[in-house]
């Protein structure tokens, strides 16, 4: 079995170690793009439909050019088939504007193996630094070019926060504004139970919208928990009944550690583990 696939938007499975990009390309000289990563289960890639829609969003938000749902579509599940249905893994959408030169967009999907890093998450749980992200909840109102709401190709400032936090003994991050609000991990959602209430923070605070938070927040009032978006300050993770970092491939990361201060045991855990792989694999498939 291919240890990677790279399915492009006609549909066709291309070999994965033959170079695609050209160097002019602008998701590589500009980061001028914009990419998902979804969880691939039993042959399928989970929450499609929600990922598909944030694409497009993202893309809108970008100006770039959109192939149609239906490439997206056909290849996503071409590459799904490709594979296979016996092994978990994470797919990768990616759009960029294109060649500094002119010409269409890129676009591809490419599917690999989940890390081990992933399943350690999940089980486990993480340690979490809260690091500053140096703007306002209102800059994404007032100043919309700065792309807060969309999932760009231009992750650097993500990446350096997770080195930094992997630099002092922490495994992930939690942003907070200049207010000191808490806004999202690099890479997640968060989310906090008090009582039979999961709370996470309003995207209007420039959080990129969570497709896991929004599935698990579809079938949670099923399951007698209520929802709610409201403002969060590092001191109401302290105080919560559980905090955890979900995303669609790691799914629920239970935040056992916060700047080094270790957190008490999470009545919910079990629940919001399992509400949480419920929401991934049953809303948004079509």
């Amino acid at each position: 079995m291919a240890e990677l696939v790279l399915v492009t938007l006609d549909g066709q499975v291309r070999d994965a170690g033959t170079p695609l990009l050209h160097v002019d390309d602008l998701a590589v000289v500009r980061g001028d793009g914009v990419f998902e990563t979804l969880l691939v289960r039993d042959g399928r890639a989970c929450k499609q439909a929600l990922h598909l829609d944030r694409l497009e969003e993202s893309a809108r938000a970008l100006g770039l050019p959109w192939p149609g749902r239906g490439l997206w579509t056909r290849a996503v599940e071409a590459a799904a088939r490709e594979w296979g249905r016996d092994r978990e893994g994470w797919m990768r959408l990616v759009l960029s504007r294109g060649r500094e030169g002119g010409g269409g967009p890129t676009a591809f999907v490419t599917v690999g193996a989940v890390a081990e890093r992933v399943l350690r998450a999940r089980q486990d749980g993480v340690s979490v630094l809260t690091l500053p992200r140096g703007y306002s909840v209102d800059l994404s109102a007032s100043a919309p070019w700065q792309l807060l709401s969309a999932k760009t190709l231009s992750y650097a400032t993500n990446m350096a926060a997770l080195r930094h936090a992997q630099s002092q003994g922490a495994d992930d991050v939690v942003f907070t504004s200049s207010e000191g609000r808490v806004l999202e991990g690099p890479r997640s959602t968060v989310i906090v139970a008090r009582g039979k209430t999961l709370i996470t923070p309003p995207p209007a605070q420039g959080i990129l919208p969570g497709t896991t938070q929004k599935a698990l927040f579809e079938v949670a009032p099923d399951k007698g928990y209520a929802c709610e978006y409201a403002p969060l300050f590092p001191a109401d993770l302290i105080a919560a009944e559980g905090v955890w970092l979900v995303s669609s491939v790691t799914l629920a990361a239970r935040v056992h550690t916060l700047d080094g201060l270790v957190l008490p045991a999470a009545p919910a855990a079990e629940d919001v583990a399992s509400l949480v792989a419920l929401a991934v694999e049953t809303v948004g498939s079509d």
